[in-house]
């Protein structure tokens, strides 16, 4: 029996049975609020009270600057109806790594797994810990080394998602309902104390039209597409979501929704509060605005709720990632003891600690900002990618060689133009970074090809077993 065929077997077993308990131990007990609340927290994390000034800084009319928002939240809801079509057919352990090996071949899905940790996962959970690390430590002003936050922030988050999926996402749960106070916070003081408020939808462009400002917009996505990024991970934990055939599809689509109303009123109220120029000119825009209308106790405020926020993202990498490692061992292509499930928490406790200790390292080499600057493409490619398997499914479908649990109750709407819009929104992003960082990007390349003899080496360990 072939992998692919193996892996259609379960979802078939996985469907009919609709058991609490999924093939490899792990547990059903993620409801549809946790669900959501997960898919919020892999996309909010410092980026929304930063980026509006990268924005701002390539895009100069202010209804321009929403417009772009705008366009990258459309792009990320039609990520999340594919994804969800994808969750339905497959609510499987694993979300990414199980359709690329299911669609093409098991080696895509193992490269996938392979930059999701060594860079795509980890890079990320290393530049936001210290991010976190120096907001603590500012805000309390107590004598530790950011090396020590760092370790210790990582290790109890670890632990807390060690002690079982429930208490993880129930912290989840608990961090986003914090972040969603603190935005809201941001929000209310600008649109109700701001005395003197400016303009938010003119002058609309900004510039006279042109192939430049063309060009310009779509820089400026760039980093509101990577804001808008993360939902996708929830996928890797479906087959500890109860009922997910029915619950993913709904806590992609209302979480992505509900951060799209989240991402518009931070940048009306920082283009209201700052103006557009203004704007354009602070690195740190979200403490600008707090700071405008409450002083400097309100930027303390608004510190607090960025360091809040990254713990939130950090606790939602450590929930979601390492079940695509988890799943690699399941499948024979990594170690076998990364696939160890506690009889009592049912969860990858070994894969879990695994990703934070690759985390704490790559913290520590203090390299997490160049990681950062390849990791762009690599991502978007495989976000491509995993989309393009949509019509791989659907053509097997219309020549039947497709189980039962293979064919959803959730279609993405307007397929195909929507799925290839959105394909070709993460391609660009792709593409636009390559033209723009080439050395960096081509580091990136090297490390996903080192994948092939690795994956190689597991393939042929696995046949011979």
């Amino acid at each position: 029996m072939s992998w692919t065929e193996y892996a259609y077997r379960v979802m078939d077993e996985l469907g009919t049975t609709g058991a609490v308990t999924t093939r490899a131990g792990l547990a059903r007990q993620i409801g549809l609020f946790d669900a959501t609340m997960i898919v919020m927290g892999g996309i909010v994390g410092a980026g929304i009270f930063i980026n509006p000034y990268v924005v701002a800084q390539r895009v100069h009319g202010p209804g321009l600057m929403l417009a772009v928002w705008v366009a990258g939240g459309v792009v990320a809801l039609l990520g999340a109806f594919i994804y969800a079509e994808l969750g339905d057919r497959m609510p499987e352990v694993g979300g990414q790594y199980v359709y690329l090996g299911a669609a093409f071949h098991p080696a895509v899905g193992f490269l996938y797994g392979w930059v999701l940790l060594l860079v795509i996962q980890t890079g990320g959970m290393a530049a936001v810990t210290v991010t976190f690390a120096r907001y603590f430590l500012e805000l309390t002003g107590l004598p530790f080394s950011e090396r020590g936050v760092v370790f210790v922030t990582l290790a109890l988050l670890t632990g807390v998602n060690c002690l079982g999926v429930k208490l993880g996402s129930r912290v989840q749960s608990v961090l986003m309902v914090l972040k969603i106070a603190a935005i809201a916070g941001l929000v209310g003081a600008g649109l109700f104390l701001v005395k003197t408020p400016h303009p938010v939808l003119r002058p609309v462009l900004g510039a006279p039209p042109s192939l430049g400002l063309l060009t310009v917009i779509g820089a400026a996505m760039v980093p509101v597409l990577f804001s808008f990024g993360g939902w996708q991970t929830t996928n890797f934990i479906a087959s500890e979501i109860k009922d997910p055939k029915r619950n993913l599809a709904k806590a992609l689509i209302v979480g992505v929704s509900g951060v799209i109303a989240l991402y518009l009123l931070v940048n009306l109220v920082c283009i209201r509060v700052l103006g557009a120029d203004a704007l354009a000119q602070t690195s740190v825009p979200a403490s600008a605005v707090m700071r405008i209308v409450l002083g400097e106790q309100g930027a303390r405020l608004i510190a607090l709720g960025i360091a809040v926020s990254t713990v939130g993202f950090l606790s939602q990498a450590i929930l979601t990632a390492p079940r695509v490692y988890f799943a690699m061992a399941e499948d024979g292509l990594f170690f076998k003891s990364v696939a160890y499930v506690t009889e009592k928490t049912r969860v990858p406790v070994v894969a879990i600690v695994l990703q934070s200790v690759w985390a704490v390292a790559v913290a520590f080499t203090g390299k997490y900002e160049q990681i950062l600057n390849f990791v762009i493409p690599i991502d978007f490619f495989f976000i491509g990618l995993s989309a393009s398997c949509l019509f791989v499914f659907r053509r097997r479908e219309r020549l039947g060689q497709l189980m039962a649990s293979e064919r959803p109750g959730f279609r993405v709407p307007g397929h195909p133009w929507t799925t290839i819009v959105f394909i070709v929104a993460c391609w660009l992003v792709v593409g636009n970074t390559l033209y723009t960082y080439p050395g960096n990007s081509l580091i990136g390349v090297g490390i996903l090809l080192l994948g092939l003899p690795v994956y190689g080496f597991w393939a042929k360990k696995r046949r011979v077993g």
